[in-house]
């Protein structure tokens, strides 16, 4: 195996690990919400306005990111199955950016919500 294989090799691994546990992720997040009926954003009315405006900031394009990236994700997919490999680069870099941020938001959004607002909870 030459280090050019092991190299695509390694890439196809951590892309399947990548979507893998990004689809566990979501599954059990609407599942524990579908089964709780918790909404995560109860009266924010007590927060003051320029924290609930930083919240916000980060929110909504946490949320259209996060949206917007799955027909990237599976378009890099299928570059990557077709072996369309210039199209897939060029699909590939930005999303897996996006995917960044957007896990990286979404660590913070829950830190807002369950630590810096753990009285918003129940």
């Amino acid at each position: 195996m030459t280090i050019r294989e092991r190299l695509e090799w390694l890439s196809r691994m951590a892309f399947l690990v990548f979507i893998l546990v990004s689809a566990a992720f979501l599954a059990c997040y609407l599942i524990y919400h579908y089964k709780t009926g918790e909404q995560s954003t109860k009266q924010m009315t007590w927060i003051p306005p320029w924290l609930r405006a930083i919240y916000l900031v980060i929110l909504v394009p946490h949320l259209l990111l996060a949206v917007g990236m799955l027909p990237m994700i599976y378009l890099a997919f299928y570059r990557a199955y077709r072996r369309q490999w210039e199209k897939h680069r060029r699909i590939a870099k930005p999303t897996f950016f996006i995917w960044l941020y957007v896990s990286v938001t979404g660590v913070v959004i829950y830190w807002m919500l369950y630590h810096l607002f753990p009285s918003m909870k129940g």
